[in-house]
């Protein structure tokens, strides 16, 4: 069975748990804290970051969440993540890295680093104007995503997508620390409502992280 080396607020490893879950593949989880790199995650990737897809049995380790995504969808034929024309294709990943890279960089790692490192690593308080310039950036961003919402049925087309998982993890991530306010964006917060009553999101929305508490809505379907 694979292991998942993971950590619960890490949106890439979220990625892969949606891919995972999406193609009923059975895995374990193993948490890694980003802080704290074990010897076994340096022996499976030594850049010591999760997430890492990890097969025992066959001696196979997969490191960084768009090449695992991309190797599950190659080679697990259920719910095809990546199809399509090649400029489908090519649309999709360029929304994956919109939010692998930009949303992440703008306002989920603010975040984290805010909400979650400092609190249980540094033991310092958050930064206000670094968490107010992180919802201001959100809502740009989600601007975007109400845009494409409003021209496609999903944020890449006509079909679910490996964008709308990757999307999906990146918000899920901000929206538990508290970093989305969704006044002004039905359009986002429908979308993001159907991805997240989806069977593989259930045990992301059931996940809690210990002295980090989300918001009431955080985990209701229809929010």
């Amino acid at each position: 069975m694979w292991q998942l080396h993971q950590f619960p607020l890490c949106p890439f490893s979220r990625k892969v748990r949606l891919v995972l879950g999406e193609k009923s593949v059975a895995y374990e989880l193993v948490r890694q804290p980003p802080w704290e790199a074990s010897d076994e995650l340096i022996a499976l990737n030594a850049a010591g970051r999760v997430p890492v897809l990890h097969d025992p049995a066959r001696d196979l380790a997969l490191s960084d969440s768009q090449a695992i995504c991309e190797y599950l969808d190659e080679t697990v034929e259920r719910s095809p993540l990546l199809g399509g024309t090649a400029i489908y294709r090519a649309e999709i990943r360029r929304l994956i890295a919109l939010m692998d890279e930009n949303f992440f960089g703008d306002v989920v790692a603010p975040l984290f680093h805010e909400k979650v490192r400092k609190r249980l690593v540094l033991r310092q308080p958050p930064d206000g104007r670094v968490l107010r310039e992180a919802m201001k950036l959100a809502h740009a961003h989600l601007d975007y995503i109400d845009w494409l919402v409003d021209t496609r049925s999903w944020i890449a087309g006509s079909t679910m997508s490996l964008a709308d998982l990757a999307a999906a993890a990146q918000l899920s991530v901000a929206d538990y620390l508290g970093g989305i306010d969704w006044s002004g964006h039905e359009q986002t917060r429908g979308w993001y409502a159907v991805v997240k009553s989806r069977p593989s999101f259930r045990p992301l929305l059931n996940e809690k992280m210990e002295g980090i508490h989300p918001p009431a809505h955080y985990a209701l379907v229809d929010v």
